[in-house]
This record gives C-alpha cells, structure tokens and sequence, in this order.
C-alpha cells in the first residue's frame, strides 16, 4: 500500500474514466487526499462527469510516475461531509478560488470506494495489486 500512496502522492494528477451510457469518458482530475482507504475528489454537479458517476458509479483513476503507472478501479460515493470539503479548499488554492467555501451549492466532493488498485511498469516486473 506504501508504494501506492506514495505514487499517488507525488503524482497527483492524473485520468478519471467515467461512463456515458455505453461510451466511456476520460478527463484528467486530481486526487485531494486519501483518508482511511478512501480517495477523494472533487468536483462541480453542474458538469457532465457528475451525471455520469451519479447514473453509474463504476470508475478509474489512472496515475503515472516515470515509467509505472497505477490503475484504480472503484465506486464513486458523492459526501456532503463538510469536514472533507473543508479539507479540500484548505489543500487547493485553485478549488478554493473556484468555489470559496464549502457551503456553495455546486461543490461536491466523492470518494472512491471499495477500489482495487494494479501497479505496473514496463520493467518486467508482475504487477502489484492493493485493495481498500
């Protein structure tokens, strides 16, 4: 879980794949934090992604750090835990100049879930598997 955290934390950019009825969609997004084995994010409920994660559930996180590259298939679970929106904006000068409080209406934040993560570079090496 080590390797993952730590890859997750010195890359935390990287591709969120949701699906669109049948076709899936991918845009880049950024892990906030993790906290008890749960991912977070955030994002606004005026976009499509929102739609998405809230009509299928069924995500991907993709991180990469130099030749390896962990992939996080989850749930999406949508919170209103203001403690979490809290934390976000304190740790995000660009969400917080986006939404300026935890209170706004459009701010919502998401966990991934019950995720399986697979860790693997092109060394050859087996890939590593993490669970929540």
């Amino acid at each position: 879980m080590n390797e993952l955290m730590e890859m997750l934390e010195g890359n935390p950019v990287g591709a969120l794949a949701t699906v669109e009825g049948e076709a899936p969609r991918l845009r880049p997004f950024q892990l906030m934090f993790e906290e008890g084995g749960k991912l977070w994010f955030c994002t606004s409920n005026r976009k499509p992604v929102y739609a998405q994660m809230k009509a299928n559930d069924e995500v991907e996180f993709l991180a990469t750090k130099g030749s390896a590259w962990a992939r996080i298939a989850g749930k999406a679970r949508f919170s209103n835990d203001l403690k979490a929106k809290e934390r976000i904006l304190a740790g995000s000068d660009l969400v917080r100049s986006i939404y300026k409080d935890a209170s706004n209406p459009a701010f919502e934040v998401f966990a991934i879930v019950d995720w399986t993560a697979t860790v693997s570079d092109f060394t050859g090496k087996p890939p590593r598997i993490f669970k929540a």
